[in-house]
């Protein structure tokens, strides 16, 4: 198989919970150990950090990787999903992993991948963990798919452990309260590591404290201490992650690890270059002003509302398409009604019909049309728009994937 044909087979013929959802979901580790096995173990030959949390683990991610990139180290970078192409997901130093590595890997253990039934995720996390160790990186950054506890890349034991936030969602699998899906997130602490909450919240800091106690790991809350940072990732909602990703720098910095200032700074200054980051408060066009954004639950949401508000424009146009398994009533209290909506359907399987999500909308007072595809709503938005209106594209990382 070429590497179309191979990227297609992962994609139709193994479960994958980015199209598919709920039924793609595991409730153990058992075959990403049996995976890690027949793979000789590759997660134990490179030194990581663990990235989890509702919002901001892939920018927090991206970050640290950049950072590590600047004070010279090899460093993997292993995130989901991917926008274009699945290459995405697993980089060293910015580049993505090679068509070749991902054709030989499955072609090497395609027997086994079906007889044991692998899901998406954890032939992914093989491949990844696998790729690391044979190019020897220094350290790899690590993002946890979906919750922490049963995710298939909790099979490490990283030099620190970062939780950016709790929030409300995937709860059909993490739980329906902030106690619950903390202790589903909080799963990746492990004995003896230290680990890094990047917001406090009252609801979750003493489930945090309790699980760090029990594991004898010194635990930090990044939102404490003031950060002087600035970053290339222009989101208001990256001065969290930043706190998050310096104040982890700066405990590895102890831990074998040459970070200085000076790489702190020019690391956050040059995320996009260093890691190809894409999809936060991404702005693709100038006039009208198009700016997209991966943001997808009510946490993240409302900080694109709020600086949405900060924004200079005439008319405001919302390009909006979200999967079937989101909570859409949860949303609709926190967007603007004086809007002008486009629906539309991401282009995956779990995508939600336009027309549904227009009738969910219209039902409480919002204004807008349904279209076929995100692009034809993209074209629409800006046929209506003027120079001085302002379009914003996103409630889905699938849209943002269509338009980036």
């Amino acid at each position: 198989m070429n590497y179309q044909d191979t990227v297609h087979w992962m994609f139709k013929q193994l479960p994958m919970y980015q199209n598919q959802g709920k039924t793609a979901f595991k409730k153990d580790l058992s075959n990403t150990i049996l995976l890690a096995n027949h793979l000789n173990n590759p997660q134990h030959k490179f030194k990581s950090i663990h990235v989890a949390g509702t919002n901001g683990k892939g920018s927090t991610s991206h970050m640290l990787a950049s950072v590590l990139h600047e004070a010279g180290y090899k460093v993997g970078l292993y995130t989901s999903p991917h926008l274009k192409d699945f290459r995405e997901r697993i980089k060293i130093n910015g580049k993505d992993i090679s068509e070749q590595f991902v054709i030989d890997f499955i072609a090497q253990n395609h027997s086994f991948f079906e007889q044991q039934q692998l899901s998406f995720f954890e032939m992914t996390v093989g491949m990844a963990f696998d790729y690391f160790a044979k190019e020897h990186v220094d350290i790899a950054v690590i993002e946890v798919g979906l919750g922490g506890r049963l995710d298939s890349t909790n099979i490490i034991t990283p030099e620190i452990s970062v939780i950016t936030n709790i929030g409300f969602d995937h709860t059909q699998f993490l739980g329906t309260t902030y106690e619950a899906i903390a202790k589903e997130k909080a799963g990746i602490i492990k004995p003896n590591v230290p680990i890094i909450i990047g917001e406090t919240q009252a609801e979750t800091k003493h489930v945090f404290l309790d699980i760090a106690k029990t594991n004898k790991s010194e635990i930090y809350f990044a939102d404490e201490v003031d950060s002087l940072y600035t970053s290339d990732l222009k989101g208001n909602y990256q001065s969290h992650n930043m706190k998050t990703a310096t104040k982890a720098l700066k405990i590895l910095n102890g831990e074998n690890f040459n970070i200085s200032e000076a790489h702190i700074k020019s690391g956050l200054q040059n995320v996009v270059k260093n890691t190809g980051l894409k999809g936060r408060w991404q702005v693709l066009q100038a006039e009208p002003k198009i700016i997209c954004d991966t943001a997808h639950n009510k946490e993240g949401l409302n900080y694109i509302v709020t600086q949405l508000a900060q924004e200079n424009y005439q008319n405001l146009h919302i390009v909006f398409g979200v999967v079937n398994d989101k909570d859409v009533d949860s949303i609709l209290p926190i967007l603007p009604k004086k809007a002008t909506y486009y629906f539309c359907k991401p282009n995956v399987p779990r995508g939600l019909d336009a027309e549904i999500l227009k009738l969910k909308f219209s039902s409480v007072g919002f204004d807008g049309d349904a279209y076929q595809s995100v692009n034809t709503a993209l074209e629409h938005a800006k046929n209506s728009a003027s120079i001085d209106d302002l379009i914003y594209v996103g409630g889905s990382t699938f849209v943002v994937a269509e338009v980036v």
